[in-house]
């Protein structure tokens, strides 16, 4: 079992089984924080603690969606947060029991949201005027939830200057980044509207927090205001990144659109050119014998026509806008 023990007033060891025993036999709060959970902490968990095993057998397996569960002596959750970098779509994943006396979390890759609810420990407020569990339950959510403000600020920053890139030069790289980032908020949504809408039920009497104070409410209901705004900012950027998908996809129709055009006119162009080429090059007889036959001719006819269709063609196409001038 490896995990560190918290009092109430932030001081941690390491802890051990025997450690934790005998803090269950003074009866006294404390917070066990387990990285991960190994064969010794369920049992542990399901003999010493009394925990239901439907919760630990939950605890022992991540990729659980966020989620609170009332049992007899303490509440169980699973809260979501996510990792500082924005370009990875893993969440990070915690589980909480929290009884009156103790609070456990079991967790993987937390270490340093967690090592942060530690030091804010000792100064929270409701360690002297309420339920040190509903303080550690609230600081360890607080942390989790506040680290999505970040990734979203990031990823904010990102698909405005991808926005502006796509205006200047789409790319596939660019069409690649943005499926990445969709990947990213669609596995963000699939955590926080669970996780919004639990607490949503904790607020509402749904369920119940032992411990909790009209006071600690207030702090809880923070949370859920967060929670509402994470939620809405996913959509609003999922939106953006879906007008900047079409927006490349239109800024690349349109540059071949362009393209086709350019190829088009400079085949039209040569189109009377290839012709008269072409007539001129074969061997009649009346033309090599009789039309042919001076030096004027083959400029006038040889050459002069080629370029007269080609200014004729040239005008025609300005004239209608093709080549961006006036049109009719």
């Amino acid at each position: 079992m490896q995990g560190k023990l918290t009092e109430a007033d932030g001081q941690t060891v390491e802890a051990t089984v025997d450690l934790v025993r005998r803090r269950l036999r003074e009866k006294a709060f404390f917070w066990l924080d387990l990285d991960g959970l190994d064969a010794d902490g369920a049992t542990v968990l399901r003999d010493d603690f009394g925990f239901h095993p439907l919760a630990v057998e939950d605890a022992e397996h991540f990729g659980q969606r966020p989620k609170v569960d009332d049992y007899d002596g303490f509440t169980y959750l699973v809260v979501h947060g996510t990792r500082a970098d924005a370009r990875e779509a893993a969440t990070t994943e915690v589980h909480i029991f929290h009884a009156a006396s103790h609070v456990v979390t079991v967790s993987r890759g937390a270490g340093d949201l967690l090592e942060a609810v530690r030091e804010r420990l000792g100064r929270h407020r409701a360690t002297a005027g309420s339920s040190p569990g509903v303080a550690v339950l609230y600081l360890v959510v607080d942390e989790l939830v506040d680290s999505y403000f970040p990734v979203l600020a990031q990823l904010d920053d990102r698909i405005d200057a991808l926005e502006d890139a796509i205006l200047k030069q789409p790319t596939d790289a660019q069409l690649g980044e943005l499926f990445d980032m969709k990947r990213t908020l669609v596995a963000l949504r699939k955590v926080v509207t669970p996780e919004r809408d639990m607490f949503a039920r904790l607020l509402s009497g749904a369920s119940i927090v032992e411990g909790m104070t009209p006071e600690d409410e207030r702090y809880f209901r923070d949370l859920y205001d967060h929670l509402i705004r994470i939620s809405d900012l996913v959509d609003s950027y999922r939106d953006l990144l879906t007008g900047a998908m079409d927006t490349h996809l239109s800024t690349v129709s349109n540059r071949l659109n362009v393209v086709m055009k350019q190829l088009t006119i400079i085949a039209t162009v040569f189109l009377p050119l290839s012709f008269l080429t072409g007539f001129f090059g074969q061997n009649f007889a009346l033309l090599t014998g009789h039309v042919l036959t001076q030096t004027w001719s083959f400029w006038v006819l040889g050459i002069g026509l080629e370029l007269v269709a080609a200014a004729a063609l040239l005008y025609l196409f300005r004239k209608r806008g093709w080549l961006g001038g006036p049109t009719e």
